[in-house]
């Protein structure tokens, strides 16, 4: 493979994936990395409920005062404008016309709209509760069938490449900051890749690993923001982790998310005495209230009754057939711990979602490193505010990894200057202690789960981050005698992503959306 390639784009979910579409469809070579045996593999593949479009009674205002209210207000109102303007005309360009996603339509041939929680409007489109998979399966086809973009699979970026701080010339120090590419770990061929590209996109995802439960795969690990911060980008917002209030949760963990399209239907929270007692919560919204309302609400019920979970009781206001045909991915992984939801109620839990932080953009995706771009979770412009409306965030990587590709070809092309980066010799070091790896891992989680999840305080937050600190440092350490891997790396990039959400926990002193200091 060549070193030097045109964009070099960390991630391949729905907003990486986009933006490596519309370059590669204006004549530009993208390489797509991701650490993952399989390119679908990312949180896009998990998402479960839909995507926003457009309804009948719809309009760009309405969906912008949905979008505020959830972010408790101080959203960005430039980047509601542009995913409240550019949003359905995206949909309907790239998803439906340009990739044929199959979303469910109705008897007239129209995309059949569901209303979810926190929406003032039925604007929903989805394909059956498996719109996320559906989408990405489309992209990834054509990113494969593409003659200008390369996969590159089982390879994990360790650190973004800067000339201030990897080239041995010193006097580019004093320049400002600016990306060049990305150092790889491949994972079969044991070595470091250097990697250089006229522009670098971050499209890493989430950081839900950090925490004990998590409705995200094992790759949302905080990569993109660690990596970022690392190098010097501004971050913003890290503090606004949204708990998604219904986990499916069996064995003691949480399993895998069960949509909020399963409230919109019509499912009611309950008790174990049966009782539903959102309304005690949240009397206006009940089971329909923005996600952080009913995180709050399930975990002080749960404090309040000493219960491990609560149940969402569907099979009482929902058919048989019909629950299968809504919803037969939640159905059918529930069978395999052995709920059937068309016949019992299934056991949630609040669980670490989406991650409404990132590292600061402008509206066309640049960070404050020169042709280093941030698209999709991993980046914050500002949308989402202190709490992210549902099913907004595939459409942010669409609409955005839209723009981040228009503003990369029409910002030209500049040749890089000859850097005399150092090169990497293949891997060594001492071999990891995988029993190290799995202690730190958990101590990480249960850290961030004991004390900065749902429902935070001033004294709990101050003991994380003490704690985080210090074992930043023994991971530091361990990290610089030990020979690279995708586990090592990620274990780096957690605490790093950990201490960063921590510290901006600590210093907001103000409860909005889905920080909540008691």
């Amino acid at each position: 493979m060549d070193n030097d390639v045109q964009v070099l784009i960390l991630g391949c979910g729905v907003a990486g994936a986009t933006t490596a579409l519309g370059l590669a469809d204006s004549g530009v070579s993208v390489c797509v990395v991701t650490r993952a045996e399989l390119p679908e593999e990312s949180n896009t593949l998990y998402a479960q409920g839909g995507i926003i479009y457009r309804g009948s009674d719809d309009s760009a205002q309405l969906l912008g005062q949905d979008l505020q209210r959830a972010g408790d207000g101080i959203n960005n109102p430039e980047a509601i404008r542009i995913l409240a303007t550019e949003g359905p005309r995206a949909v309907r360009e790239l998803l439906v016309e340009r990739l044929g996603i199959p979303f469910d339509r109705g008897p007239d041939g129209d995309l059949a709209l569901i209303r979810e929680a926190a929406h003032s409007s039925t604007r929903i489109a989805h394909a059956a509760d498996h719109t996320g998979r559906a989408i990405e399966i489309g992209l990834l086809r054509a990113l494969q069938e593409h003659p200008r973009v390369r996969l590159l699979c089982e390879h994990t970026a360790i650190d973004l490449l800067t000339p201030a701080h990897h080239s041995q010339d010193p006097h580019q120090a004093y320049a400002p900051l600016s990306c060049c590419g990305a150092y790889l770990l491949d994972h079969r061929a044991g070595a470091v890749r250097t990697l250089l590209a006229q522009q670098t996109v971050l499209a890493t995802g989430g950081l839900g690993q950090v925490f004990l439960r998590t409705t995200n795969p094992e790759g949302a690990r905080g990569d993109g923001l660690a990596m970022a911060n690392r190098a010097g980008a501004r971050v913003m917002h890290c503090e606004y982790v949204q708990f998604h209030p219904t986990a499916f949760f069996r064995g003691g963990k949480a399993r895998f998310l069960v949509s909020e399209a399963v409230r919109g239907a019509g499912a009611r929270l309950i008790n174990e005495r049966g009782e539903a007692f959102m309304e005690r919560y949240s009397p206006d919204w009940k089971d329909l209230a923005p996600r952080d309302e009913v995180a709050r609400g399930i975990h002080r019920e749960m404090i309040h009754h000493g219960l491990s979970f609560v149940h969402l009781d569907l099979h009482e206001r929902m058919a048989a057939d019909e629950i299968r045909e809504r919803f037969p991915t939640i159905h059918a992984k529930s069978l395999e711990y052995g709920v059937d939801i068309t016949q019992e109620p299934i056991p949630v839990v609040p669980a670490a979602h989406y991650f409404c932080g990132g590292v600061w953009t402008d509206m066309q995706g640049r960070t404050s490193i020169d042709r280093l771009y941030a698209v999709g979770e991993c980046a914050c412009n500002g949308l989402h505010g202190a709490n992210r409306l549902g099913s907004a965030s595939i459409l942010e990587g669409v609409v955005w990894g839209r723009r981040v590709a228009r503003d990369i070809r029409e910002s030209g092309w500049r040749d890089l200057r000859p850097l005399a980066i150092r090169d990497w010799e293949p891997v060594s070091g001492e071999e990891a202690d995988p029993a190290l790896l799995l202690q730190d891992r958990n101590s990480i989680r249960h850290t961030m789960w004991n004390y900065v999840s749902v429902v935070r305080t001033r004294p709990r937050l101050q003991r994380a981050l003490r704690q985080l600190r210090q074992l930043e440092t023994e991971i530091e350490g361990f990290y610089r005698r030990t020979a690279l891997t995708d586990s090592l790396i990620g274990l780096r990039n957690m605490i790093r992503s950990a201490v960063l959400v921590t510290s901006a926990a600590l210093a907001n002193r103000q409860s909005r959306g889905c920080h909540y200091i008691e």
